[in-house]
């Protein structure tokens, strides 16, 4: 099959899981379950059709509006099929027909869920992240990418060194410094993206966070949605971790 089919048939597919993962990510915070009752709009309870219900195009033809009631349809909806369209179609450039290519599909399609739920509510639920951890490790046993072993101790510091992080601060600040959604889904990463992965995506988490949010966050209070940063760490590792390791080791400690 030539590579554009493959691409176009790979952006097929993640627009298809966009629309999956936005009933995740309106459900799974509110303890819901995605498989039932069908999708419906929430001002009117009007019953999202399959012709309504075609990734980002339905939007476009409705003109971002309920054919039932006319209220607005967030256009949240059709910005993460759109996402998740480009990711798999990105891994899939990237690493072809393969399972490395599924597997950092999945990943991504994960952070994506991860930050728009981490944004809107404050929540990272456990489907995203323990249900995320096993299918990192499950992608793991297969060939490509990491081992499982190294996806296993990834997993491990991940969860260990956020953990770590979480009670330091809340020793210092006498206070709960960082919320249990956030150390679980370092756990999730780690299986993906092996120790150093874990470790490179928590520092580009804080970074990210500390220069963009907390300024905002000490002069508003409003708490930090870390997982964002976090998600936005691990897909710069995916990406460059390899580049930016190297750099660091040669750059600066001169090894």
């Amino acid at each position: 099959m030539p590579d554009v089919l493959v691409w176009i048939y790979a952006g097929l597919v993640g627009a298809a899981v966009g629309s999956f993962l936005n009933v995740c990510i309106t459900r799974w915070p509110e303890g819901e379950s995605v498989v039932s009752p069908r999708s419906r709009c929430p001002e009117c309870g009007y019953g999202i059709g399959w012709r309504d219900n075609i990734p980002v195009v339905s939007w476009l033809i409705l003109r971002g509006r309920c054919r039932g009631c006319g209220e607005r349809i967030s256009p949240l909806y059709p910005a993460v099929e759109l996402i998740v369209a480009l990711v798999w179609i990105g891994a899939t450039v990237r690493y072809g027909a393969s399972w490395q290519a599924l597997a950092i599909a999945i990943f991504f399609t994960l952070l994506v869920g991860i930050a728009a739920t981490d944004a809107r509510t404050y929540i990272i639920p456990d489907e995203f992240t323990l249900g995320g951890l096993a299918i990192g490790l499950l992608l793991a046993a297969l060939p490509g990418g990491i081992t499982l072993v190294q996806a296993l101790i990834g997993a491990a510091v991940g969860f260990g060194v956020l953990y770590a992080t979480a009670m330091l601060g809340e020793w210092w600040l006498k206070k709960p410094a960082m919320g249990g959604g956030d150390i679980k889904m370092m756990a999730m990463v780690g299986a993906f993206l092996g120790p150093v992965g874990a470790v490179l995506t928590i520092f580009l988490g804080a970074l990210v966070g500390s220069v963009i949010f907390l300024p905002i966050s000490l002069k508003t209070q409003r708490l930090v949605p870390f997982g964002i940063f976090l998600a936005v760490g691990a897909a710069v590792t995916e990406g460059w971790g390899d580049i930016l390791v190297n750099w660091y080791t040669t750059s600066i400690l001169g090894l």
